[in-house]
């Protein structure tokens, strides 16, 4: 199996440092169930880069993914979130945009796989537009996986990980917790038995003002400062794993 990630920071791994600063996260989690589930190796890539919106993501990404030798056996695709922050955003674009994928793997040979990332909206500002957003998003891309008949991973829709705890500080990215829940998610959906990774319930954290305030400066701040001056997280990035490396069967 050869097994490629193409998307945004959800899909590249941020909020799940390792303690040397890189980054794993849902996809890595995947490559080494993948290879535990068959006892071989998974050949693994990841061309996702934080910040990307869905269009070059699907122009960008997904291009390059099919042009690599030999070519993957499966693909993964997660994009909107951006875009969703963003003024204009229309479902129906980010749809012809889905399709476009979905009709070049199918004509590659490829077999995709549609993901949907998880409902940050709970503590975010704007957060009623978000969800809405999202919520309509996912049921779009549901629909378009199952008229194809392809594997569709709906962490959108999951209640157990919208809980603080799966998140980091920036109430934007999964942490460690949320990205190996996710990685249960997805697996399942490709038919594979998987973890139904929990976290023990706790106290919900309360949001005072001195705690909000900070986090309005480290986080909501610098994420529009780079709004306007069009710039993005992902500015001089490239992706973590754009050739194939060996994911061995622990």
């Amino acid at each position: 199996m050869r097994f490629l990630a193409i998307g945004d920071s959800f899909t590249e791994g941020v909020g799940d440092e390792l303690p040397d600063g890189t980054v794993r996260g849902w996809a890595d989690l995947v490559a080494a169930g993948l290879a535990a589930a068959s006892g071989e190796t998974v050949h693994y890539a990841n061309l996702a880069v934080r910040g990307r919106l869905l269009a070059p993501i699907i122009e960008d990404q997904l291009e390059a993914a099919l042009s690599m030798s030999p070519p993957p056996t499966l693909i993964s695709l997660n994009g909107g979130g951006n875009d969703m922050l963003r003024r204009g955003m229309e479902v129906g674009h980010l749809m012809r945009l889905t399709e476009r994928a979905v009709e070049r793997c199918a004509a590659a040979g490829v077999r995709l796989l549609l993901i949907s990332g998880p409902d940050p909206s709970g503590r975010l500002p704007f957060g009623r537009r978000i969800h809405r957003r999202g919520a309509a998003l996912t049921v779009a891309v549901g629909e378009l996986a199952a008229r194809h008949g392809l594997p569709f991973a709906n962490s959108f829709d999951d209640v157990e990980i919208r809980r603080p705890e799966y998140w980091s500080a920036d109430r934007l990215h999964l942490n460690g917790a949320g990205h190996r829940r996710v990685a249960g998610i997805v697996l399942t959906a490709l038919g594979h038995a998987a973890e139904d990774h929990r976290l023990d319930p706790a106290p919900a954290p309360a949001r005072r003002l001195f705690a909000e305030a900070r986090y309005y400066r480290e986080h909501v701040l610098p994420f529009v400062q780079r709004r306007l001056r069009g710039r993005s997280s992902g500015d001089g990035r490239s992706a973590k794993y754009p050739s194939w490396t060996p994911v061995t069967a622990a």
